[in-house]
């Protein structure tokens, strides 16, 4: 998806997408650099209905493999031909987007041991983790091709959009997705104590006794994970948690073809990311 949208975002703003390439391949090395370092933190045995690496070896050769997807991902972004002043915005940007992917990742770790988070700071620890490199991607495209600063710009809020739309949908289909569509076990961010939308939404609507029963099973050390897994389930069911996921879903789907509308090209030229755009929030649950 990432290297498609630097490709794709290059072609649009009028640029040979050939001169994208390594820096779209850069681009999705670092992300998968990120996925490695997740499942070994998270504990994940699954990605992409496969064996996780540090299940499949061991956590050493995950965080070394990790590591050299990194330098390997450097070394692509640095490698892409093209003038020197936006060679030096290419490599600014990745570099600022590895460093904030990392800060939310960091976010994400420490918010599973918190007991309050809000939604805003959430939403903020998303915005980072994964919004900022599918951001990334698309500016990327458009500096290679020479747009101006104000389209760059604008694609890259699209980007941001559509990432925090990307990443709520995850949060949804964790949950009631289907785990031979979705690639991953279903549940494993109850299991986590992920603080998702999905848990901070119940939180907020809950009434005191299911508040109580959540905060329980947050701090149980000892537990069979699909009794955990339908306890928090039938909680959300109750207050309808995944209907106001979905709304906030469709508000920043709204704000991304808004940026769209924004940007100075021809609208034939947007369709591309209009489509996009609409198959990503129909993933399958």
């Amino acid at each position: 998806m990432r290297p498609a949208l630097t490709l794709l975002s290059c072609e649009i703003f009028s640029g040979e997408y050939k001169n994208a390439i390594p820096a779209s391949i850069g681009i999705e090395v670092f992300h998968n650099f990120t996925l490695l370092h997740d499942d070994i933190m998270d504990n994940a045995p699954l990605r992409r209905a496969m064996p996780a690496v540090h299940k499949k070896w061991n956590a050493d050769v995950a965080i070394l493999a990790g590591d050299a997807m990194f330098v390997e991902a450097c070394r692509l972004i640095i490698s892409t031909d093209i003038e020197s002043a936006a060679s030096k915005k290419v490599t600014d940007l990745f570099l600022k987007t590895a460093m904030q992917v990392c800060e939310g990742q960091q976010w994400d770790m420490t918010y599973q041991s918190r007991d309050h988070v809000s939604i805003k700071e959430y939403l903020t620890m998303i915005e980072l983790k994964t919004s900022a490199l599918l951001a990334c991607a698309l500016k990327t495209g458009a500096i290679i091709a020479g747009a101006s600063t104000e389209n760059a710009d604008l694609i890259y809020e699209f980007g941001k959009n559509i990432g925090l739309a990307f990443q709520l949908h995850d949060d949804i289909l964790d949950v009631y997705g289907d785990k031979s569509k979705f690639g991953k076990e279903m549940g494993g961010d109850i299991v986590a104590n992920k603080k998702t939308f999905l848990l901070l939404k119940a939180f907020e609507l809950a009434s005191d006794h299911a508040r109580k029963e959540l905060t329980l099973w947050l701090h149980k050390t000892s537990f069979n994970d699909s009794g955990k897994i339908n306890a928090v389930k039938n909680i959300y069911d109750s207050f309808r948690v995944k209907e106001h996921a979905e709304e906030e879903i469709s508000l920043y789907y709204k704000k991304a073809m808004q940026n769209l509308d924004d940007i100075e090209f021809p609208e034939a030229e947007k369709e591309s990311l209009r489509v996009f755009a609409q198959k990503l929030m129909v993933r399958e649950m």
